[in-house]
């Protein structure tokens, strides 16, 4: 399976590859010479530490390139009345008996905590094509309920919605 990504994800994966390969790579790697000159390595926790730190990096690295070297590239073309991707979509939740507001964004922006909602989670799917005033069903893993769709502002890939780090 390709993940979905925009321009603009994989621009800002290849900038987050280029800090991490030419700063953070360097500065990770003193640490590691630094630490292992305070001698016995099996019990030195700060040069485990900072091993640990350089080997996560690396591994991020790998994972940020076969994500570009994987993804499918899309694009929204969402009419102009119409939920699509990275709109910012008002809605009454009849579950929770309160108006919400998210913005709909590419599964590697997903942060519930900055109301960035994935386009492939069960609310992003229920809302992608609709229009304001639909009322439609969002089948959770905690079960269905309604969403209103309220207020619809149409906006573009800015690039401000982070991309997710592990």
């Amino acid at each position: 399976m390709h993940d979905e990504l925009t321009k603009i994800d994989i621009q800002k994966m290849k900038e987050e590859i280029e800090y991490r390969t030419v700063t953070l790579r360097y500065e990770l790697l003193e640490e590691v010479k630094r630490t292992r000159a305070y001698g016995d390595l099996s019990e030195n926790a700060e040069y485990k530490e900072a091993k640990r730190l350089k080997n996560k990096n690396e591994s991020r690295i790998r994972y940020l390139q076969n994500m570009i070297k994987t993804a499918k590239v899309i694009e929204d073309n969402s009419d102009s009345d119409t939920v699509g991707l990275y709109d910012i979509v008002t809605a009454y939740v009849s579950v929770t008996d309160m108006e919400m507001t998210f913005r709909i964004v590419t599964t590697i922006r997903n942060d519930f905590e900055k109301q960035l909602i994935s386009k492939e989670s069960p609310f992003g799917k229920a809302v992608l094509g609709h229009k304001v005033g639909d009322t439609v069903e969002v089948d959770a893993p905690s079960g269905k309920y309604e969403v209103t769709i309220k207020k619809l502002v149409k906006a573009e890939d800015d690039g401000t919605a982070p991309i997710s780090s592990y």
